[in-house]
């Protein structure tokens, strides 16, 4: 796979990832491939999840608890449990 494979493939993957955050109600305003590793010798390309506000990261949080459905409205009605928001 060549250099230019490698990449694509890891822009694919966050396409992905920003679709499937997206669908939960989580925006990472700074996803992205790392410039740095691009220019390295690692196989694939990392990925930057970058920075968020804290909502955004309690959300991430509530979603990854499963308290938050594929819809991103809140299961159960309520907001995320404590034990979620830590």
């Amino acid at each position: 796979m060549t250099a230019e494979e490698r990449v694509r493939a890891v822009e694919d993957a966050i396409e992905q990832l920003r679709e499937g955050l997206g669908r939960v109600g989580v925006v990472l305003p700074s996803l992205r491939i790392d410039p740095l590793t691009c220019a390295g010798h690692v196989l694939y390309p990392l990925v930057d999840l970058g920075r968020c506000n804290m909502d955004m990261a309690l959300r991430l949080v509530a979603v990854l608890a499963g308290t938050y459905s594929a819809e991103g409205a809140p299961l159960g009605g309520g907001e995320p449990s404590s034990s979620a928001r830590r």
